[in-house]
């Protein structure tokens, strides 16, 4: 029988890129782009966190959220819960959005037993925490929205390795090497 740390490093089956979006500055509207470069400890190209400039050392290398990823499952969800008959990608604001894989269940369960989300061909990524949802979803979902939202905002990671990322890319889960 496996034991917990070996069930947190299987997965069922590949996921799949189904979007990617670029929030070129704050405040503008998201653009839905069928590919992207990734750039190591940075984020997307063309996207406003990539583009930031540390605020000191202790911030060089783009910190924990270069890039963010929404399930994919989850929008028909709180679609329903706010009442809307669809939400495109771009509303939401995330980076990529991801089908057919937990992206929860990717995060690292155990210190000693990184897990990295590979996309494509190169890109590799590591999950560092929850995306939460901000309060512009009130006005974006409408009353409610932030709610609906919460707990269903995704996941934030950090570029490990860069590379092309295009719609329809698998993405899979596996540990990374020692000391990684």
């Amino acid at each position: 029988m496996p034991d917990l740390r070996q069930l947190s490093r299987q997965f069922p089956h590949a996921g799949r890129v189904q979007a990617i979006v670029l929030r070129p500055a704050r405040d503008v509207p998201a653009l839905s782009v069928e590919r992207a470069l990734a750039v190591a400890d940075r984020g997307l190209q063309g996207d406003r966190s990539a583009e930031r400039t540390p605020r000191s050392p202790a911030h060089a290398g783009g910190g924990k959220r270069q890039v963010t990823l929404l399930q994919a499952e989850h929008l028909p969800l709180v679609a329903a819960w706010t009442g809307l008959p669809h939400i495109a990608p771009t509303l939401l604001r995330r980076n990529l959005v991801v089908e057919g894989l937990n992206l929860v269940a990717a995060r690292t369960l155990f210190a000693d037993q990184p897990l990295a989300l590979h996309i494509g061909a190169a890109v590799v990524l590591q999950l560092t925490g929850p995306c939460d949802p901000c309060s512009k979803m009130e006005a974006t979902l409408g009353p409610g929205g932030y709610n609906a939202l919460r707990g269903h905002g995704g996941m934030t990671a950090r570029v490990l390795q860069g590379g092309e990322i295009a719609v329809g890319d698998a993405v899979r889960v596996a540990a990374l090497p020692a000391g990684a």
